[in-house]
């Protein structure tokens, strides 16, 4: 029923390539099937001015599609002079999910900014961007614990995203663009490692749901995010 053949609750094929990058202190290559997305995590020792002297540390990111990401080249954000709309609330989704799994006191005073390029997209760019992300920043993190600069692990939980969707009438798991397209209904689920949930962005486009249909991509997304943390956690060791 899938155009990919998978079945309803099958991830597509998950890879986790850490240390890509010479300068970062944290990076990783995030493939979801065909979704591409490099994940970068810079450390800063300054926070934005609205956190300056409380001792808080801060986690932010940022979210990019290169041009030709898509079937078509889309014109550099940079080229019109400001960031769209689906870039912005993309780039504040990403920060508040990482901030979820960060205890800001114990990272101190100091930012870490979690950059996700997309370098080719075929769906769920943004929890792909999330996972991967999470990896960029556990890494990161690693850095700050070996020289001495953090005493206690900041960390709390690992945090992972998946998409979720009803596809020609039955709910599927890790839509893929064809799917998430055409989908009556399509969901990004972002929980922590222990399954608690973080955000869930839920909409129907052309159908309805009932809470039924709704406890079916719960499950489904559990599902997903077990097997997303496993090759986190994988990608860490």
């Amino acid at each position: 029923m899938r155009p990919s053949g998978r079945a309803l609750d099958e991830m597509r094929a998950i890879s986790i390539e850490t240390n890509v990058t010479k300068h970062a202190e944290g990076s990783c290559m995030i493939r979801v099937g065909d979704t591409h997305v490099l994940c970068t995590a810079s450390i800063e020792e300054r926070v934005p001015p609205f956190i300056k002297g409380s001792g808080l540390g801060w986690v932010t990111a940022e979210y990019g599609m290169l041009p030709r990401s898509t079937g078509s080249r889309m014109r550099r954000e940079a080229a019109s002079g400001k960031q769209g709309g689906r870039t912005v609330e993309i780039q504040r989704l990403i920060g508040r999910a990482l901030r979820a799994g960060v205890d800001r006191v114990a990272l101190g005073e100091r930012q870490i900014t979690v950059d996700c390029d997309v370098i080719q997209a075929d769906g769920g760019t943004r929890c792909a961007s999330i996972t991967g992300g999470w990896v960029a920043l556990r890494l990161a993190v690693n850095a700050l614990i070996k020289s001495g600069d953090v005493i206690s692990d900041p960390l709390i939980s690992p945090v992972a995203a998946v998409s979720c969707g009803i596809y020609a009438g039955q709910p599927v798991l890790d839509l893929d663009y064809p799917e998430d397209s055409d989908a009556g209904v399509d969901g990004n689920f972002v929980m922590t490692g222990a399954g608690d949930l973080i955000e869930i962005q839920m909409s129907a486009e052309g159908s309805t749901f009932s809470s039924a249909q709704m406890s079916e991509l719960m499950a489904l997304a559990n599902k997903g995010v077990a097997e997303l943390v496993a090759a986190q956690t994988a990608a860490c060791q």
